[in-house]
């Protein structure tokens, strides 16, 4: 599923994923490619809003 369509919160424990792989990653340009595709992953979940609900007028 590409990014746009993950909610905030799937968005965000992904990013806690892709850090916890760049922690276990041995070479440093890869550590620094994940670190950095974590980062892009919760600035978009907060441009989100986390709730992964959609906003319909219920009438």
């Amino acid at each position: 599923m590409s990014a746009a369509g993950e909610s905030g919160r799937e968005m965000r424990a992904r990013a806690a994923d892709l850090e916890q792989a760049a922690e276990r990653a041995t070479d440093p340009q890869e550590r620094q490619r994940l670190k950095d595709k974590a980062r892009e992953l919760k600035e978009q979940s907060e441009h989100a809003g986390g709730t992964g609900k959609p906003d319909i007028d219920p009438m």
